[in-house]
């Protein structure tokens, strides 16, 4: 068992708290046929990171702006098979108000759909690609929840499921737990612990006010 002290928790969304691969899978891949690209390497490529990023990195010549918003939209639309990650729901209310947050790549509109759609709370401080000018692996979106809790960032626990966003909380200052449900444990190695949900995960509080996070 494992055991981390912090003051707050930031969560990433999807492959986090709201299992959503299929209907990213759905999108992403419409996207890659409509302009010729391989949709096995897009779909990988875009987890983690923002659509206007991914769009920009993967074709630079379209109207990268134009081309997300519309996805984005679709996105938000399509909850066939968007489901809560086993474990969360409960982890989530047992955290006190004020000590946790969500930090997604993911626009608001998106995020506030699939939290609904689900049954999440929409915490007070929700962190989304609507919100910053760099996204993940740029360390930029999980500073800003911890600005937006009032907690120093190497006080704050996050956890992720993809690459880009560990590489985001470590540049931040702070550890990640990662979770199993979008990439193999080999590419989330860069973590401090892995789970496969949050049935592995028990938060406490102790007489001092910290979360105490056990991981088994």
């Amino acid at each position: 068992m494992q055991k981390f002290e912090c003051s707050a928790i930031l969560f990433d969304l999807d492959g986090v708290l709201v299992d959503s691969t299929a209907a990213v899978g759905r999108a992403w891949h419409r996207w890659a046929l409509k302009h010729g690209l391989e949709p096995g390497a897009v779909i990988h490529a875009a987890h983690g990171r923002r659509t206007i990023e991914t769009m920009r990195a993967l074709a630079p010549h379209l109207d990268s702006d134009g081309e997300a918003r519309i996805m984005e939209n679709e996105e938000a639309r399509d909850m066939e098979g968007v489901t809560t990650i086993p474990g969360a729901d409960p982890l989530l209310r047992s955290l006190p108000a004020g000590q946790w947050a969500i930090v997604t790549s993911g626009t608001r509109t998106m995020a506030t759909a699939r939290l609904r759609d689900t049954g999440h709370l929409v915490p007070p401080v929700l962190v989304t690609a609507d919100d910053v000018v760099d996204g993940k692996p740029h360390p930029e979106p999980y500073l800003k929840g911890a600005a937006g809790l009032g907690i120093d960032p190497e006080l704050c626990l996050v956890f992720e499921d993809a690459p880009a966003g560990i590489r985001a909380a470590h540049a931040a200052g702070m550890r990640v737990i990662a979770l199993t449900t979008t990439f193999p444990r080999e590419e989330l190695r860069e973590a401090e612990a892995i789970v496969t949900n949050f049935h592995d995960v028990r938060a406490e509080r102790n007489a001092n006010g910290a979360l105490e996070i056990f991981v088994t």
